[in-house]
């Protein structure tokens, strides 16, 4: 059985996962959630992980892997309501891209509403903590 190769590419300040205003992102870092997906979804799909606080890095990711691996779960953080650059960069490639957000965009300030990336990508996953990463994994199993 051949493993779906998928990227997680995370966007500003998730880095600071685990830290970061704990209220809405939790206590746990990303790498540690990692390795709770790798052992979920390990049989299935073969994960790789790179998160950027540079837009041009991410961009540069996507065109790195977006005609060879079998998806991508973007969380682009803050450049979901700023970048058409990186929205342009998902519209480029021929992988599928899911969006996920942490936390739900829609309850927080008004600009968050918006995103540039959502018309670009097979779909969108809003809200279930880190649980939204989870169910983007499911849409390529």
């Amino acid at each position: 059985m051949v493993r779906q190769k998928i990227l997680i590419l995370n966007g500003p300040n998730l880095n600071l996962l685990g830290t970061r205003e704990p209220e809405i992102y939790g206590h746990q870092t990303f790498e540690q959630y990692l390795e709770v997906l790798k052992d979920k979804f390990g049989k299935e799909l073969e994960l790789e992980y790179f998160q950027s606080n540079s837009e041009g890095a991410m961009i540069s990711k996507l065109h790195e892997v977006g005609f060879s691996y079998d998806g991508i779960l973007l969380n682009a953080g803050g450049y979901t309501h700023t970048s058409i650059a990186l929205a342009d960069a998902v519209s480029a490639i021929s992988t599928p891209v899911i969006e996920v957000h942490i936390s739900n965009v829609h309850a927080r300030e008004s600009f968050r509403a918006h995103s540039y990336l959502s018309p670009k990508c097979k779909g969108t996953i809003i809200g279930f903590g880190l649980r939204s990463y989870d169910l983007g994994l499911y849409s390529f199993i």
